[in-house]
């Protein structure tokens, strides 16, 4: 990759990680509800997630490009169905107080929704396909760029994790309201995941 084109890489990154998303708002809402420490071992399973995703998008890039519009098309409606799940879940228990024996959030939910999160699995493959493969197709280039992206989209994850954090108190008078709002808005993401531009 050219040096003249590393400050366009940058700003796409920043872009695309810091933004809501699944794993953002995902995020934020384990901290909210539950604290720190338990969005923390959800985080641990986003990170897994997101670079397998980078991995699976170096494969995809790499050898299998001709097929990418049919994949990426499917796995669009297959993460948008997870998102709305997702959402639903946030939406019934919206302002309830955790119980005892709701599931708390851990590193398999982290993990299963960074492998179905089509935003990264998008963000990888334009990452790679844009910024990389125009320039080399040399395998360690394509995998320290997806280690590169490993740590900038959980990195921006754990932003909206202390956010969370730090909110948690603050918003806790008003959960059932954030809870709808996060709700809607992986609803929308959903929604634009699979609505044509």
């Amino acid at each position: 990759m050219p040096r003249s084109i590393i400050p366009s890489f940058l700003i796409y990154c920043f872009i695309a990680c810091i933004t809501p998303g699944p794993a953002n708002l995902c995020t934020l809402s384990a901290a909210l509800h539950y604290g720190k420490e338990t969005a923390l071992r959800q985080w641990r399973g986003l990170i897994a997630g997101f670079f397998i995703d980078a991995l699976l998008a170096v494969v995809i890039n790499r050898l299998l490009g001709t097929l990418l519009g049919s994949a990426v098309s499917l796995l669009s409606w297959v993460g948008a169905a997870y998102i709305l799940w997702m959402a639903w879940r946030i939406l019934k228990s919206a302002g309830a107080e955790p119980d005892k024996e709701t599931r708390q959030p851990n590193f398999i939910t982290g993990l299963l929704l960074n492998l179905t999160n089509v935003k990264v699995i998008l963000f990888c493959i334009t990452a790679l396909g844009t910024f990389v493969l125009p320039y080399t197709r040399s395998l360690p280039w394509l995998v320290g760029t997806a280690l590169a992206l490993t740590l900038m989209g959980p990195g921006s994850n754990l932003v909206w994790l202390f956010l969370g954090a730090k909110l948690q108190k603050l918003l806790h008078a008003h959960q059932k309201t954030v809870d709808i709002v996060m709700a809607i808005s992986l609803a929308l993401c959903a929604v634009s995941l699979v609505i044509p531009r």
